[in-house]
């Protein structure tokens, strides 16, 4: 590793110890509307370039942000799903950052060019809801490009034609590292170009750059990074960016505990967009090696959001895990989680952001597996949970 790299990492560890300082305050959770989004865009100083691209299903306008005037372009959007916030919170972080005097913002200026659009599905985070107006998932929509929002993102790319792409989401809080039962907090993978995962050029790059973030972050976030399934998916944009010539990366946000609005999440995250942007501006990912992008421990799925261990059912002691699905609420301005049973049995091999253990545990109502959860959990005469048709009360 060279003295320049080290130096770099060094900052970049700098930079996480004063997050607050590049934050933006004026996104303070993840219900954030396209307003919001258009006030700051519109406060950004005359080095960054906004432009809109065109007009969502219910005619809010999807934007373009450029900055820097370097040789590599790279193009990064955020929030197609629109309950997947996070990565835009982090995009106007970085904003914040690229305004600062702080010497790695102005070296992804001088070799970066940079795309920005964020909050390519505003219809959704109008109601925090996944899929735009339509009920099309954008993310699936490449290849009939039935909505608006899926042919102007496509469109953009086939005029800038970027080096380099970053694809920014929200994943399940239930992935888990492989061999380390943690949330996989942070998810990264470089989509397939075809069924038989072949390893082009192009992905080989995206690959190379994930390795060189990886061999950062997890110094920051150790046993917290996995690298997810790359089982091609033909209607994707990622994939079929990929197989455009653009190496695109993608980057997924977790869970972390007690974390429900990923605000340190958040932070996380901003620090993985710059980390790879760093490893382009600098050329670093071309002294990777590919097999460090393979050594990254794969996602799976050993966690729950609750475990409780040693209760009787039926007369036998069992664990008991159960997760909640989360819901909007019809301001869009909240959601609400509902519980429910989702497994049943020997559960020693899994984790949980919740556990609850004790000889003297026991339960008031029925655990039915795949059920909502409808039951009291005591510690002696002390209830420590109660759940009324899958409401955590």
């Amino acid at each position: 590793m060279t003295y320049f790299k080290k130096r770099i990492e060094m900052t970049i560890k700098s930079i996480l110890n004063n997050y607050e300082i590049f934050k933006e305050k004026r996104l303070k959770d993840r219900f954030f509307k396209h307003d919001t989004i258009v006030d700051l865009l519109n406060q950004l100083p005359g080095d960054f370039e906004v432009n809109e691209l065109g007009k969502s299903v219910k005619s809010k306008s999807i934007n373009l942000v450029k900055f820097g005037n370097g040789a590599t372009k790279v193009m990064l959007w955020s929030q197609m799903h629109g309950d997947e916030a996070t990565g835009t919170m982090a995009l106007f972080d970085l904003f914040t950052f690229l305004q600062s005097d702080h010497q790695l913002a102005k070296l992804i200026t001088e070799n970066c060019q940079l795309f920005f659009i964020p909050m390519v599905n505003p219809d959704g985070a109008e109601v925090f809801t996944r899929r735009n107006a339509q009920q099309i998932d954008i993310n699936r929509d490449f290849l009939k490009e039935t909505s608006p929002e899926a042919k102007l993102l496509k469109q953009c790319r086939a005029d800038i034609k970027p080096d380099f792409g970053f694809n920014l989401h929200d994943q399940q809080t239930l992935w888990s590292v492989t061999g380390t039962l943690k949330p996989a907090t942070l998810s990264f993978l470089a989509p397939a170009t075809d069924e038989e995962l072949s390893v082009n050029k192009t992905r080989e790059n995206a690959m190379l750059v994930i390795a060189d973030m990886f061999s950062e972050l997890d110094q920051l976030l150790p046993k917290h990074i996995g690298l997810f399934d790359d089982e091609f998916e033909p209607r994707a944009f990622g994939d079929n960016f990929q197989k455009a010539g653009t190496s695109t990366v993608l980057i997924e946000a977790g869970g972390y505990a007690s974390d429900y609005e990923k605000q340190e999440i958040r932070k996380h995250y901003f620090t993985a967009i710059l980390s790879g942007l760093l490893a382009i501006a600098t050329k670093s990912y071309e002294k990777q090696d590919l097999k460090n992008y393979f050594a990254i421990p794969k996602n799976n799925k050993q966690i729950f959001h609750m475990l409780i261990h040693g209760v009787l059912l039926g007369g036998i002691a069992v664990s008991v895990g159960i997760n909640y699905d989360e819901y909007p609420n019809a301001d869009g301005n909240s959601t609400f989680k509902k519980y429910s049973i989702q497994d049943i049995g020997d559960l020693s091999f899994c984790d949980a952001y919740h556990n609850y253990s004790s000889p003297s545990l026991s339960l008031n109502g029925n655990i039915i597996l795949y059920q909502n959860a409808n039951f009291e959990l005591l510690d002696g005469d002390k209830t420590i949970l109660s759940f009324e048709n899958g409401i955590l009360l």
